[in-house]
């Protein structure tokens, strides 16, 4: 097992004006992500996640973990069923059982623009986007009901974060390669991932001939479901899973009516090569996404996201060597913003459970937010650039 210790949640919330400007710095022509796939010292993302640990583990039983709108927390709770239907621990939705009880699988996403248009991505249940090396993003997609996805993708390489976040949805984590840091994380029991670079990469994933490598692997739903057969990885949630949400009740959306609440109809993450930016359509109460100046498009559909929840989650992070490989505080907590409706709110995170837990979501008075059914976008936030950010 990994050495790393944890640490408990220990900041100030305090009310949080973000600001920025809507132009950011100009996109840097032919920018590339540099890759670290050999490193000189393979122990220093360990001594990173030392540095941002503590022997302090968090001690909350389910009983001390309160939620808004008088709601019980899903902590620890079984989930709600109905016949053959369970709530979904990715949108809090009925969905059939056989869906809903079945691992999700979290899968790695081309980010760069010259991979543009995605493919399958508009299916994914909850999306993770965070830097990676050259100020470029890399996305990651929790999907639970990717069953008819013939081209999910392009697929790119392991970043040691994203197995952490693939962790707080309990789900099989693909991925086209990885640095030497990542194998140790890879290599432990709890850790079910799906290598392109892998002996099961031809059974998972293939190559298309309409663009260039490495911007043209991808993964089918019948490859993905073949691999976890190969590899003999559990179809569903381990005995005790908690899941990362407490939702909101059918016909109880949360509408963040509370007094410290602020407008929020227009998003910028602030990332600098892509420019992302999320608007609010109160019709729908949806938020759109665009990035590289033009609306982010699903090619298998050709619709534009959208998502019915935005969290901004603040992080600590450093440069772990020289070439630019990122770590990313992902067992402690931060700040955080929880956006839905046209509404924010500012709270905090907190990890439960050390690398088999899961990140969850508090507000300012310590409650646990209740999240609105539906799609989630997870921005996570270099600490230190919180000025890049824009909510208006």
């Amino acid at each position: 097992m990994l050495n790393i210790r944890r640490r408990a949640l220990a900041f100030m919330l305090g009310a949080c004006v973000l600001s920025g400007c809507g132009n950011n710095a100009a996109v840097s022509e032919g920018a590339v992500e540099t890759g670290t796939e050999t490193v000189s010292d393979i122990e220093a993302y360990e001594r990173f996640e030392e540095s941002v640990s503590s022997d302090v583990t968090p001690q909350i039983s389910e009983s001390g973990l309160t939620a808004e709108k008088g709601y019980t927390s899903s902590f620890g709770m079984e989930r709600e069923r109905d016949g053959n239907k369970v709530r979904s621990y990715l949108t809090g939705r009925f969905v059939p059982e056989e869906i809903g009880d079945r691992r999700p699988v979290a899968i790695m996403l081309n980010n760069i623009e010259d991979a543009m248009p995605m493919s399958g991505v508009g299916s994914a249940d909850v999306l993770y986007e965070c830097v990676v090396e050259g100020s470029l993003t890399r996305m990651m997609g929790v999907f639970e009901a990717y069953d008819d996805l013939e081209k999910i993708g392009s697929v790119r390489s392991c970043r040691n974060y994203f197995v952490y976040y693939a962790l707080d949805h309990d789900a099989v984590y693909c991925h086209y390669g990885q640095s030497s840091y990542a194998l140790p994380l890879l290599e432990q029991d709890y850790v079910d991932n799906l290598s392109g670079l892998a002996a099961i990469g031809d059974t998972v994933f293939y190559r298309t001939t309409d663009r260039v490598a490495p911007h043209n692997a991808y993964a089918s739903a019948k490859g993905i479901k073949k691999g976890i057969e190969d590899m003999g990885y559990r179809n569903t949630y381990k005995d005790g899973y908690i899941g990362k949400f407490t939702f909101a009740r059918d016909g109880d959306p949360n509408d963040l009516s509370q007094e410290d609440s602020y407008d929020a109809t227009h998003i910028e993450p602030g990332y600098k090569i892509n420019k992302p930016c999320l608007e609010y359509n109160p019709e729908d109460e949806k938020y759109y996404r665009w990035q590289y100046g033009t609306e982010h498009i699903d090619d298998l559909t050709g619709e534009q996201l959208s998502f019915d929840n935005i969290i901004l989650q603040y992080s600590s992070w450093e440069q772990i060597d020289d070439k630019g490989y990122l770590g990313f505080d992902c067992h402690g907590g931060g700040r955080m913003v929880y956006i839905t409706k046209g509404k924010a709110v500012d709270g905090s995170w907190i990890s439960f459970g050390g690398d088999q837990g899961a990140v969850r979501y508090f507000d300012s008075d310590g409650e646990e937010i209740v999240v609105n059914q539906g799609k989630t976008l997870i921005e996570i936030i270099q600490d230190t650039e919180g000025d890049k950010v824009v909510i208006r």
